[in-house]
């Protein structure tokens, strides 16, 4: 599968948003294809990318590493809908610093409002996906898992 180098970039631009929205010291393996045609979510966040660039951003793991995010920002732990409104809203400044730092490059990109998800199994469709783990502390590990649709 070939990925444009404009796709490698806004996958990188991702982590980098991901690395300046949460405020711990967070370690990521080396961005890889993923070729599943689904993923089972257990708790995390879609956003929807409109513009040059189409597709989706998931960002999932257990339930526990989105609360441990929470108490690092606020200082409490959230649970219910305090959880999911955080867990949508991380989604949302993470995509939406993807969106402002590609805007650097001349890429237009949209995004829509956050869909928590929770124990779901979403579908891909298009063919351009990468995806890496992330590791927050030494136990915590969630994922970030980007489909795209090369527009340019």
């Amino acid at each position: 599968m070939y990925l444009s180098e404009s796709l490698r970039q806004v996958f990188a631009r991702t982590i980098d948003s991901f690395k300046s929205v949460i405020p711990v010291d967070i370690t990521f393996d080396e961005p890889s294809l993923y070729t599943e045609k689904r993923t089972n979510v257990t708790y995390g966040v879609l956003i929807i990318l409109t513009g040059d660039i189409r597709g989706q951003l998931i960002i999932k793991g257990e339930r526990h590493a989105f609360q441990h995010i929470g108490e690092l920002m606020f200082g409490m732990q959230l649970e219910g809908d305090m959880l999911q409104s955080f867990t949508g809203e991380l989604g949302n400044m993470i995509a939406g610093t993807l969106s402002s730092k590609v805007a650097g490059s001349g890429i237009h990109m949209d995004i829509t409002t956050p869909d928590v998800l929770n124990e779901q199994q979403k579908e891909f469709h298009l063919m351009n996906r990468l995806h890496t783990p992330v590791y927050l502390k030494d136990t915590l590990k969630m994922q970030i898992i980007m489909e795209l649709e090369d527009a340019s």
